[in-house]
């Protein structure tokens, strides 16, 4: 297990086991070089991890260039951990000033963006291109127009699809109904940036859905039984409850919150339910046992069934599955890594009253 701590606590090996796990709370904080290639990198970085003994550390990155080592091209380790993301802000707020615009790669180069660089950090943060983005937005827009009574052709035209079968074919594949039954409302995806690395958080006009780290493995199956559950397209943008998520997710880590005032609706079974209203019962700070939450439901054999049902739980930090640890102290397991569970509760610990 590696926790959260500087660059002076951590030895080289727990330093490497930050790298193999792509652990990106620790981005910025130290730098691995590789010998047999020259190259260094940030932790988090995709490329694949080189041998442990091929490796050196540097607390930031002018003492790895200043050892002769050059940047990575993956994960750029010159850049503030920060600016990727500040990309994608640029990029979505250009697409909301006109969602309707089909924007083209020459409209990127005349704002100053390179167009692969835009593509490649779209596929990293949200698995799709920023001109799929683009056209899933106007697709919500067109089934939006068409909710609010506009005609199929005015939404088509709106949307900008010049030809109607175009149209009909790509709304149809998205919402799984042609435009004239837009059927019901898309659930909501937006990507959250945390200290501990970016959040998916899916959410409807009325509840949150999903709010997961996006290291969590199986996220697509994740999306793919909201889709089958609820019979609901998923699709980039935010709503009113997305707005509400962002600012207390904020104020969670920024220690001004302690629970959560948010409608949710979790995707689970009546004793998955059961398991995690009684998470939401463990108070900041503090933590139970697998064991201690099975008698909290009066079932004090269902632990196994306790403990996969927490890790089932799809609202990460909302519903706080990371309060729960192995009986001895042992922190247990967690879908988002261990190094952020720990994280989490050092933090909690901190601003505990």
């Amino acid at each position: 297990m590696v926790c959260y701590a500087t660059y002076m606590e951590l030895s080289d090996s727990q330093k490497y086991d930050v790298f193999e796990a792509r652990d990106e709370t620790y981005s910025g904080r130290f730098f691995m070089a590789v010998k047999t290639t020259g190259i260094f990198c940030r932790p988090g970085c995709p490329a694949r991890t080189p041998k442990r003994e091929n490796c050196e550390f540097y607390p930031n990155a002018e003492s790895a260039v200043e050892a002769g080592y050059r940047a990575c091209k993956r994960c750029h380790p010159l850049g503030l951990p920060g600016e990727t993301s500040a990309l994608i802000r640029a990029l979505i707020n250009l697409v909301e000033t006109d969602p309707e615009r089909r924007w083209s790669e020459q409209d990127l180069k005349v704002r100053g963006i390179d167009p692969s660089t835009a593509r490649r950090h779209f596929k990293s943060r949200f698995g799709m291109t920023f001109s799929t983005y683009v056209r899933q937005r106007r697709l919500a827009l067109a089934r939006e127009n068409l909710v609010q009574g506009e005609s199929v052709i005015q939404a088509q035209l709106a949307a900008g699809f010049e030809s109607p079968s175009g149209f009909r074919a790509a709304f149809s594949k998205t919402f799984g109904t042609p435009p004239n039954k837009a059927g019901l409302a898309p659930l909501m995806v937006e990507w959250l940036d945390t200290p501990l690395g970016p959040m998916i958080v899916i959410c409807s006009d009325e509840a949150v859905y999903l709010t997961e780290f996006t290291v969590r493995k199986n996220l697509s199956g994740q999306f793919e039984k909201l889709v089958k559950v609820y019979d609901r397209p998923i699709l980039p943008g935010r709503t009113k409850i997305t707005d509400a998520v962002e600012e207390q997710i904020t104020a969670y880590f920024g220690g001004n919150l302690q629970s959560f005032d948010l409608p949710l609706h979790p995707t689970g079974t009546d004793f998955q339910r059961k398991v995690w209203d009684a998470l939401c019962d463990i108070p900041f700070g503090q933590t139970r046992s697998y064991g201690e939450l099975a008698i909290a439901i009066g079932n004090e054999k269902a632990f196994r069934a306790v403990a996969s049902s927490n890790a089932r739980n799809g609202l990460a930090i909302i519903i706080p599955c990371h309060r729960v640890i192995n009986t001895g102290g042992k922190l247990g397991g967690y879908a988002g890594g261990l190094a952020k569970k720990q994280w989490l509760l050092d933090h909690e610990a901190k601003f505990a009253l």
